[in-house]
């Protein structure tokens, strides 16, 4: 008998390989990233199979640790092509490629109890859906640097129908799992990709530094829960941009742990930079700060903001217990439609990692700079609501035209416990942020200085794909 020996061949690519100009084929990718791949692969070469019925999480696995070998030769891009691909949660790996054809899609699996739970983060303390660990995330990473997820605006669907009937249910051991998490990491890149229902948040960096996403297409229905759009979390230098967002919960989300937990672990989210956003989330914030916050949130800078039938425009939230800062916030241009607030500053925002927060941790809020708003058909200008002895302070907002709409409140500002200053806003806010006349040059604007990820250029990539 003859025995047949079935050899795969799957590292193939001569780094600086060009694609012919003008010339788009299924074997030449051209991309931007922050890394060329001087080696590549495809998930067929490991036995893929894109059907949406075939199970493929070991092959995804495997060739993602098969292709870490080329860590030191500047590592390698697994290349997903147009089928329906089948998968559980697998682990990234540093130095590496994941790169989705515009007509791939990853399907994540709807066995629930096929997916691995891990421990709850440390600046959480446990689960946000239940006490106990999570559910891991359809891609993961932890540890690793100079990773890029992108493609051709390919599609990562995380099937969420089934996790958000189970949530609701309270059927659910653990808390649900997000599309993207990647953890303890540095360099890493998220774009042009759509991500379509998420069981919960779909991308979270967390404890990482110098992260761009970019080219972000994001869609959950507005009724799902807890479909966050993008969440850095205790991160620093980070860059989001050109992002589209539709969900059930905040489109971003700004945060840093929670209560005791996020207060020992000590870890701010700071030098972010949000630009071209467009958001829809009729229940939530185009942008929130909060409400996990206890270990910080500082240095933000947020430019040309679109929403529409969103609840609020910026939304700070935050509470007795919470601990930490956010400060140095600031927003510049934002065009909105439809909202219930522009506006929103929440002091009493509950929702506690457990009973043994301490009610004397009071948050620092200050130095909160908006400038350059329109906003048309809103319910209320505002509604800011600091803590009694701890006041919401150094706000500043300055030309702002807000157009009421026909069923608004009769008083378009509430105020409490804030200090602050404004200049050009209609109509005109509460006492507590007095009017400074004429609009001043640089009132409530950026500072001068940039951060670092602001002057990482993405390197055009561009290999030919040989499949032997």
């Amino acid at each position: 008998m003859v025995k047949a020996i079935q050899v795969l061949v799957v590292v193939l690519i001569v780094t600086g390989a060009e694609c012919r100009k003008g010339r788009r084929s299924l074997d030449c990718l051209e991309y931007s990233a922050i890394s060329c791949r001087g080696k590549s692969a495809s998930i067929v070469d490991f036995g893929g199979v894109g059907d949406g019925k075939t199970d493929n999480t070991q092959v995804f696995q495997k060739a993602v640790n098969e292709l870490s070998k080329y860590a030191s030769q500047g590592g390698a891009l697994l290349f997903v092509p147009a089928g329906k691909w089948l998968t559980g949660a697998f682990n990234l790996t540093s130095h590496f490629t994941l790169f989705l054809h515009k007509h791939a899609v990853l399907l994540a699996s709807q066995d629930i109890k096929s997916w691995p739970v891990v421990d709850p983060l440390p600046s959480y303390g446990h689960g946000r859906d239940t006490a106990g660990g999570r559910y891991i995330s359809l891609l993961f990473g932890t540890n690793l640097t100079d990773v890029v997820i992108t493609g051709e605006n390919g599609t990562i669907d995380g099937q969420g129908g089934l996790w958000w009937q189970q949530f609701r249910k309270k059927k659910l051991k653990y808390t649900r799992p997000y599309l993207i998490e990647i953890m303890h990491s540095d360099n890493i890149q998220i774009s042009n990709l759509t991500l379509v229902n998420s069981p919960s948040w779909n991308v979270h960096p967390v404890y990482t530094s110098n992260i761009i996403i970019q080219g972000i297409t994001i869609l959950a229905p507005v009724t799902s829960p807890n479909t966050d759009g993008i969440n850095p979390d205790s991160c620093t230098n980070t860059r989001i941009e050109d992002t589209y967002i539709v969900s059930g919960d905040d489109c971003i989300a700004v945060k840093s742990g929670w209560d005791e937990y996020g207060i020992k672990y000590g870890m701010p989210t700071k030098q972010l930079i949000i630009r071209r956003l467009t958001c829809i989330s009729p229940y939530s914030a185009a942008i929130a700060l909060g409400s996990e916050m206890s270990g910080g949130i500082q240095d933000v800078r947020a430019q040309d903001i679109t929403a529409i039938h969103t609840e609020s425009g910026v939304r700070i939230k935050t509470g007795v217990g919470r601990g930490g800062y956010v400060k140095d916030i600031y927003v510049k241009g934002m065009k909105l439609h439809t909202m219930k607030w522009v506006f929103w500053m929440t002091g009493n925002y509950g929702s506690h990692a457990d009973t043994h927060y301490d009610p004397n941790a009071l948050p620092e809020i200050t130095g909160i700079n908006y400038r350059d708003v329109v906003a048309e058909n809103v319910t209320m200008a505002a509604r800011l609501e600091g803590i009694s002895g701890d006041p919401f302070t150094n706000i500043c907002i300055s030309n702002a035209t807000i157009s009421m709409a026909k069923k608004a409140k009769k008083y378009p500002w509430t105020c409490t416990e804030v200090k602050g200053v404004t200049s050009g806003v209609v109509p005109p806010p509460c006492n507590l942020l007095p009017d400074q006349g004429e609009d001043k040059q640089g009132m409530c604007d950026f500072p001068a200085e940039s951060f670092a990820i602001d002057s990482l250029q993405l390197q055009k990539c561009s290999y030919r794909m040989n499949f032997l």
